[in-house]
């Protein structure tokens, strides 16, 4: 009978289940910044990847009709945060819808196209992703062939000489300065 009444000792003990929740609180700490981070690389693979079609459109629209497309800061409403903006072509026939490029859906960024002489354009796209008032640009600057007129960017954290840390790069889709791209991050 002293057998029936024995309870059985099998389960956790409060220890072994506050270790466990221990461990699991350790790990989300090391794991919830890291792919923050990884969240803002992807939304910042956004503005390269938009520059790189509309340099595409830009020089479809020069081989079709002998000119680039100056186009606006789009969306109007400003420089996008950390949450996407709808992307508004304020002219119907003009700068983006003119040039034939239009991104899918909203945007984390704003976009715009300056034109120096008729053989030179800068792309431009700012945002402030991770919200830290800071802004990231991004861009593209075709320097002009008579190296005369340089197109000024749409944006102020992107020069007309080009791109990269020392802002000397051209024909190369990058950061507009050491403080933009994944060096951000």
């Amino acid at each position: 009978m002293s057998k029936l009444i024995r309870k059985s000792k099998k389960g956790f003990t409060l220890i072994e289940l506050m270790i466990v929740v221990a461990i699991i609180g350790i790990l989300a700490a090391i794991a919830i910044p890291n792919f923050l981070r990884f969240q803002l690389k992807s939304k910042s693979s956004e503005g390269k990847v938009n520059i790189a079609a509309i340099r595409t459109a830009e020089e479809s629209y020069l081989a079709e009709f002998g000119q680039y497309v100056a186009a606006v800061a789009i969306p109007t409403t400003g420089i996008p945060g950390p949450t996407k903006a709808f992307f508004d072509t304020p002219t119907a026939g003009a700068d983006f819808d003119q040039l034939g490029w239009a991104p899918e859906g909203n945007v984390f960024f704003q976009y715009g196209v300056g034109v120096g002489s008729p053989s030179s354009y800068a792309i431009s796209a700012a945002a402030d992703i991770d919200d830290n008032g800071t802004n990231q640009g991004w861009g593209y600057v075709k320097p002009a062939n008579d190296l005369t007129t340089p197109a000024t960017p749409v944006h102020a954290e992107c020069a007309a000489t080009g791109v990269g840390p020392a802002q000397t790069t051209v024909n190369t889709v990058g950061p507009c300065s050491s403080v933009s791209g994944q060096s951000e991050f």
